[in-house]
C-alpha cells in the first residue's frame, strides 16, 4: 500500500463556522467545498482537514448524527508561547491553559465554534541522564 495523502474528517453542525476558525485562525485555506462539506489544507501541515455537516444522507446510517466529540486536532508548532499570544490577541479563547507534562510534552487547547479541540503543541522530551 502507499499512501498518497492524509484527512481527517469530522461531523459538525455549521460547516461553515469551523472551516471559517481554521482559516482565519490557523492559516488553513479551503481546498474543496459543497453544501455540507468544506476540505481544507495548509502546505506545511501534512493533513487536509474535512468537515461534513451533521445529517448527510452521504454518510453512513451509524455515523451520519455523530459529532466531532472525543478528539483532539493537534498541530506542532514552532513558536507555542507566539502562537499563545496572537491567539489571545484574535480573542480565541483558550480552553486549556499552556500545559507542561513529564513526557516532554507542551500544549495549550482552545475551541472552534462547533466545539472541536485544537490543540498547539511542542515536544521538549527530557532527555536521559
Amino acid at each position: 500500500m502507499k499512501i498518497t495523502s492524509s484527512a481527517v474528517s469530522l461531523n459538525v453542525d455549521d460547516v461553515p463556522a469551523s472551516s471559517a476558525f481554521l482559516i482565519e485562525h490557523f492559516g488553513f485555506r479551503e481546498e474543496m467545498a459543497a453544501d455540507g462539506f468544506a476540505s481544507l489544507t495548509r502546505d506545511d501541515a501534512g493533513l487536509n482537514v474535512i468537515f461534513l455537516r451533521r445529517g448527510l444522507e452521504s454518510l453512513p446510517a451509524d455515523q451520519r448524527d455523530e459529532h466531532a466529540a472525543g478528539l483532539i486536532l493537534a498541530f506542532v508548532v514552532d513558536d507555542l508561547e507566539g502562537e499563545l499570544a496572537r491567539l489571545r490577541s484574535e480573542g480565541v479563547t483558550i480552553t486549556m491553559p499552556l500545559t507542561d507534562e513529564e513526557w516532554g510534552e507542551r500544549a495549550f487547547q482552545v475551541r472552534d465554534p462547533n466545539g472541536v479541540i485544537v490543540q498547539l503543541v511542542d515536544w521538549n522530551a527530557p532527555t536521559a541522564h
